[in-house]
């Protein structure tokens, strides 16, 4: 339950600490006073969306902080969840919104995203607002309170599971579909480029050790000329090196005797003389394998062009990108050959998905319609209290040729405050204040029906009076054994039910106005009501009633 709002620099509220007590509240004061402003600042700490425009005058930011007795509900597992600090007792919730546009939210001051705060929010506090009552005629408005009144959220729970498995295969089968189509648009000419490349029998570095012989090719006259020359000079005429060098290695060894250091020397020479010697003989057996062929060179740059070509081709550089390309084609031309058989594959799995789900959406849809008639039987039950005895509703459901996020079930409120008038939408026939009675009928019920902290009703009572609106009263008055409840009225018929009594007005301080909000005395009470039986002329008359009007209650 909501146990106090603490409210700074917020449209007109300068500061502002209001504290709440279990049991039913009620809020009053004139129109204008201020009672919406209550409301818009408590709507920040529940997560929604802020507006700068609300942040008081010449102000940098304004903060909104509310305090929880969360003692009773069982919200450990959702703060672990969030990883949020649980305290047990008490959970505080604040936002705090800047001039610049920034904004904040806290939860037992560590900071929270703003839809967790919502979704926090709506754990602790319904606010019923005046537009809520057109959601009466909304099928999920409608199927979330035979949800909550049925206790369907096993079975609900269920079908979520199902029909998620079963949306994610179907688009996974449309996905692979589309890939299939896509393919065999593609696929002769993935068959013409990887037999192509197939063909040519490429082999890694190949293009290096063609390009290397064709070189050699073209030049083999000069490379004959070339060896020719260095063999001669190794080995061809009296002047040779390697005669010259044989005539080195005699001199030194003639005198190794006598000076031993020419020992080494000669050992040098004479392993140059061997080295000059292998050189020659590899370059005479070059010269010999070196010859120009004229049509092993047109089989090289016939291999070579066809390289050429394939790179050009395919715009790539190298015959390993080539091999790389032709080995993804095989790949593709694999997966196509393959995805007949997974599209099959995964048919049977959407198939048995959706089974499931209409399964699952079968049960919810079975709990859904064994509660209606205990619906329909309290709702008329508590509209014949409120002053309807010949009221009619139903809750007419259809069957959904295809299920959606919801289940199978389309359901549609019908109601009828007379016995000869037909059965119709609730917004479509119903008065203001029938659509009032009705929404309370209902939100008592669904009250009944959960654990929720706290519901704030803003003017439910609109379009009502007298008898009808003191048993509205009562009927919150009943609803607030169960939760806390607060009413915004301009009745006094319901704000002599309260527990608890505030009222909210105007302030002037020099050129400014401010929104105030106090509880009242008992004393105090008297007056507010006997303002709200007369109008601003208190009469005596409107005090002893207001007096009367308490003391019943």
């Amino acid at each position: 339950m909501l146990t106090s709002l603490a409210i700074q620099n917020y449209a007109l509220i300068d500061s502002l600490t209001i504290r709440f007590d279990n049991g039913f509240s009620v809020i009053t004061g004139e129109t204008g006073a201020g009672k919406s402003i209550i409301l818009g600042a408590l709507s920040l700490i529940l997560g929604q969306r802020a507006e700068t425009r609300y942040i008081k005058q010449d102000e940098a930011k304004c903060i909104v902080e509310g305090v929880f007795d969360i003692s009773k509900y069982d919200l450990k597992d959702f703060f672990e969840q969030h990883d949020w600090v649980y305290d047990g007792d008490e959970c505080i919730l604040r936002r705090e919104i800047w001039a610049n546009g920034k904004s904040r939210a806290f939860v037992n001051d560590s900071p929270v995203y703003l839809n967790d705060l919502k979704e926090l929010g709506e754990r602790l506090i319904d606010i019923h607002s005046q537009h809520q009552n057109l959601s009466l005629n909304d099928n999920l408005y409608q199927l979330n309170v035979v949800d909550l009144i049925a206790g369907t959220a096993k079975e609900k729970s269920a079908f979520s599971v199902a029909f998620s498995r079963y949306r994610t295969l179907e688009k996974n089968l449309s996905m692979l579909r589309e890939q299939s189509r896509t393919n065999k648009e593609e696929e002769d000419y993935l068959r013409f480029q990887h037999a192509g490349l197939s063909e040519a029998d490429l082999e890694e570095e190949e293009q290096e050790r063609l390009e290397a012989e064709l070189e050699a090719i073209t030049h083999s006259e000069e490379i004959k000329s070339g060896l020719f020359s260095a063999t001669s000079l190794l080995s061809g005429d009296d002047s040779n090196v390697e005669s010259l060098l044989r005539s080195v290695l005699e001199s030194l060894r003639s005198v190794e005797r006598v000076f031993p250091d020419a020992a080494a020397l000669a050992g040098r020479v004479e392993s140059a003389y061997i080295d000059l010697k292998d050189v020659r003989a590899e370059a005479e057996g070059l010269f010999e394998a070196v010859d120009f062929d004229p049509e092993r060179q047109q089989v090289v740059e016939d291999r070579l062009s066809l390289i050429y070509d394939l790179e050009k081709k395919h715009s790539l550089a190298t015959v390993g990108e080539l091999i790389e390309l032709r080995e993804n084609i095989r790949r593709k031309l694999e997966n196509i050959d393959s995805l007949d058989e997974q599209i099959t594959a995964l048919e049977n799995d959407v198939a048995a998905a959706r089974h499931t789900m209409l399964d699952t959406a079968a049960a919810l849809s079975k709990k859904r319609q064994a509660a209606a008639p205990t619906i329909e039987k309290q709702l008329i039950e508590r509209l014949s209290y409120l002053g309807m005895p010949n009221a009619r509703f139903k809750g007419a459901f259809t069957a959904r040729e295809t299920p959606d996020a919801t289940g199978s079930d389309y359901i549609q409120f019908l109601f009828s405050a007379n016995k000869n008038t037909a059965l119709q939408p609730v917004s479509q026939i119903a008065s203001g204040g029938e659509i009032s009675r009705v929404m309370l009928a209902v939100k008592s019920m669904v009250a009944g029906a959960t654990a929720l902290p706290t519901i704030i009703f803003d003017e439910i009572d609109t379009g009502t009076s007298g008898e009808i609106a003191e048993k509205m009263g009562l009927i919150m008055h009943e609803m607030s054994r169960r939760m806390q409840v607060v009413a915004i009225t301009h009745l006094p018929q319901i704000a002599s039910k309260g527990d608890a009594h505030f009222v909210v007005y105007k302030e002037e301080s020099g050129d400014s106005v401010m929104t105030q909000m106090k509880r009242l005395s008992h004393s105090e009470r008297i007056e507010e009501i006997a303002r709200m039986l007369s109008g601003a002329d208190i009469t005596a008359q409107a005090i002893e009633n207001a007096k009367v009007m308490l003391n019943m209650n």
